[in-house]
């Protein structure tokens, strides 16, 4: 990447992170596929952490049970978007999201020490209480989830061509004059 491009894109994330603040979007924004599935990718993170610092792995698996064809759903929507987005890094890109997730949720965990499980221990019987998939996307949108960065999630932008592609097709235009 280009320092010029390097530096707009910093200046974007900046810039988005002072406007919306940490996993926030435009509020036109929230009802969007990709809003919910990152708001349900953040619940799951944040359960996951849970279990496995307060030693809650049947909780978890209980509440993975019972959502999942919803949590299936959320990850082909993510998925989705990923493709859309980065286009052939979109497999990486989105690695990259899941472990930066998990490791701010867990790093979150790792500060508050001992109170943490606590704290959020309880949500899983929030989660399990819920009676179905629209509830626990209303209730992954209501908690204060902690994610990596901010998405725009209204709309994933179109992959531009390479130039490489479209250096192509100006030479297939240029030889047919």
């Amino acid at each position: 990447m280009s320092t010029g491009l390097f530096r707009l894109a910093i200046a974007g994330v900046v810039s988005l992170g002072l406007t919306a603040g940490s996993g926030a979007f435009a509020a036109s924004c929230s009802g969007s596929p990709a809003a919910e599935a990152f708001d349900v990718q953040g619940l799951k993170s944040e359960l996951m952490v849970t279990a496995l610092s307060c030693k809650a792995q049947d909780r978890y698996n209980a509440v993975m049970e019972k959502f999942r064809t919803k949590l299936l759903a959320e990850e082909q929507r993510l998925n989705t978007y990923f493709r859309t987005t980065y286009g052939k890094r979109a497999q990486i890109e989105h690695d990259d999201y899941i472990t930066q997730l998990a490791n701010v949720q867990s790093e979150k965990s790792l500060q508050s020490g001992t109170i943490f499980c606590d704290q959020r221990i309880g949500m899983f019987d929030e989660v399990i209480a819920l009676d179905d998939e629209h509830d626990l996307s209303k209730y992954a949108l209501a908690k204060d989830i902690t994610q990596p960065a901010t998405f725009e999630t209204c709309a994933a932008p179109a992959v531009e061509k390479t130039t490489e592609t479209r250096s192509r097709a100006r030479r297939r235009t240029a030889r047919k004059a």
